[in-house]
């Protein structure tokens, strides 16, 4: 099992609704995209030290993302990328996980 997936997806979470609130004042991205990624990167340090609830952390926050995104996906490439990215993350430790 590696923590990659969370730690790469947590950084992106961060610097994406780091990204919508500088472009477009977008204070819930902000918030939503900062959360998320902290939710991530929390799971992957907990996976590098080898304990269970990081992987479930990486499948809930990976859950709650693509749930969350896939009302938008419609909308253009940013909230589709963000539902197949998440689903295929949550697939990988929902695989680790059950």
């Amino acid at each position: 099992m590696s923590a990659y997936p969370a730690l790469g997806m947590g950084g992106l979470c961060v610097i994406g609704g780091s990204m919508a609130f500088f472009t477009k004042r977008s204070l819930p991205s902000l918030l939503a995209g900062v959360s998320a990624g902290l939710l991530y990167i929390w799971s992957g340090t907990q996976i590098l030290d080898a304990r269970t609830q990081g992987l479930q952390a990486a499948f809930l926050a990976s859950a709650l993302l693509t749930l969350s995104s896939l009302p938008r996906v419609t909308k253009g490439p940013i909230p589709k990328l963000l539902a197949v990215s998440s689903a295929i993350v949550g697939f990988y430790y929902g695989r680790e996980l059950y």
